[in-house]
């Protein structure tokens, strides 16, 4: 078995990071869309209204309760079976991503907002705020804070969760890596590439994220 030389390197490279440059924009792109799902629904999670707070909760237990792949399959295949169109892949991978992590977003916004002391809200109402700006001007930059760590740790695992795209042949990290050793028969030279670059994303942020939330228990 010959291990990764210099010339391995070279060869694998401009796949890995084609392969690398799809494996960011889709998680960018779909974590932006779902933090916007994440905070509409995370409010709704909160809210007195039964209808509201029923169908939220329905999102959010129905995607946390079922795996990920189910649901890429479900999107690129099921909907594009059910509305008799073709879903572009990358659109289905986006949207996988948005609404994946939408549903964990939700919750990582409800606990943060549910553990500001009752008291700031008292307080707020007391100089004349109504609820809305009380959650706008004093509960919402608190609960911001305490979500960064969180948002961090969802941001690597949808990083790592575009990994299962290669069912449907987006040309994310991994996907390119697979193609590079089905057309050299060199998996463990392609394979230990793609993980090392994984870690070149994932390690940093991890050491970033207990930085940051170090200084928040401050």
């Amino acid at each position: 078995m010959e291990f990764i030389t210099e010339s391995h390197y070279y060869r694998v490279m401009p796949f890995l990071l084609e392969g690398l440059v799809w494996t960011l924009l889709i998680t960018f792109v779909g974590l932006l869309f779902g933090f916007i799902l994440g905070a509409v629904f995370g409010f709704a999670r909160l809210s007195k209204n039964k209808l509201i707070y029923g169908i939220a909760t329905v999102y959010v237990e129905a995607v946390r309760g079922t795996p990920i792949l189910a649901q890429i399959l479900f999107i690129y295949f099921g909907l594009s079976d059910l509305m008799d169109v073709n879903i572009d892949k990358i659109t289905a991978s986006i949207i996988a991503i948005a609404i994946n992590a939408g549903a964990y977003i939700a919750e990582i916004v409800r606990g943060a907002v549910y553990s500001i002391d009752k008291g700031q809200e008292e307080a707020g109402r007391s100089i004349g705020l109504t609820r809305g700006q009380t959650m706008r001007y004093i509960i919402w930059p608190q609960a911001f804070r305490r979500m960064i760590p969180p948002l961090g740790n969802q941001f690597v695992i949808s990083l790592k969760d575009t990994s299962l795209f290669s069912v449907i042949a987006v040309g994310e990290l991994l996907y390119m890596g697979q193609q590079y050793y089905g057309m050299t028969f060199q998996a463990f030279q392609a394979l230990t590439m793609v993980c090392i670059m994984y870690l070149i994303i994932t390690v940093p942020t991890a050491v970033y994220l207990r930085r940051v939330e170090r200084r928040l228990d401050v």
